[in-house]
């Protein structure tokens, strides 16, 4: 399975501001970039903290590559993939109704037995991985016993440090806005405990988009 992170951040790192709301990074046309990326992938991955702080839809939004994914047999859109270790989802939550792809949440012990009975009445597939902390490579193992071939990571900074430190990652694709957002508190493209011994990543290319954005494309050694 490939597994390609892509996210949009500022000059100094930032993928959100200290209020951490989901502020607005992308210019337009990355945002049709990232539409064009959902709806070239199997799946598409979140971690906890972004799953229930926004409930993302993680659906494509153009109807041309909507109609091209029914053409080829496929979901109008990528499964849905959430790795939370307690997770707290409500019924009409937009992650598990929107869109028409699969829905898999991966979670741990300390979800509790209504929730999981939640979830697996909403249609997700729900696997309990672990006692406090979701085994990754677990996870990742199922998703492909499953058939994703292709998984997009859209975050957030602790769910993208916990993947490049079990050796998950093959690609990172960070578009880089013209701004500063500053802060100690804000989030970063990797937060977590640290990566010590730092990750190795190539550089397979460079553009610049429209206002003054920058898209770089990265291979992790």
């Amino acid at each position: 399975m490939k597994t390609t992170v892509n996210v949009a951040m500022t000059l100094d790192g930032k993928i959100d501001n200290v209020a951490r709301q989901g502020a607005k990074i992308s210019s337009d046309a990355d945002w049709e970039r990232v539409d064009a990326m959902r709806a070239a992938h199997d799946a598409i991955l979140v971690g906890g903290n972004t799953l229930l702080a926004e409930d993302p839809r993680l659906t494509v939004k153009s109807e041309e590559l909507r109609a091209d994914r029914l053409a080829r047999g496929l979901a109008p859109d990528p499964a849905k993939v959430g790795i939370v270790s307690a997770c707290a989802l409500p019924a009409n939550s937009r992650f598990l109704n929107d869109g028409g792809g699969e829905v898999f949440l991966f979670t741990t012990e300390r979800t509790s037995p209504e929730q999981l009975a939640l979830l697996r009445n909403a249609g997700a597939k729900v696997f309990v991985l672990g006692k406090t902390r979701v085994d990754l490579v677990a996870a990742f193992k199922v998703l492909a016993e499953h058939g994703i071939e292709t998984l997009m990571v859209e975050g957030g900074g602790g769910m993208i440090a916990a993947l490049l430190e079990a050796g998950l990652v093959d690609e990172i694709h960070a578009y880089i806005a013209p701004r500063i957002f500053g802060g100690a508190t804000a989030p970063t493209l990797a937060d977590g405990n640290g990566l010590l011994g730092g990750i190795h990543l190539k550089l397979l290319t460079l553009e610049k988009l429209e206002e003054d954005g920058i898209l770089l494309k990265y291979k992790v050694l």
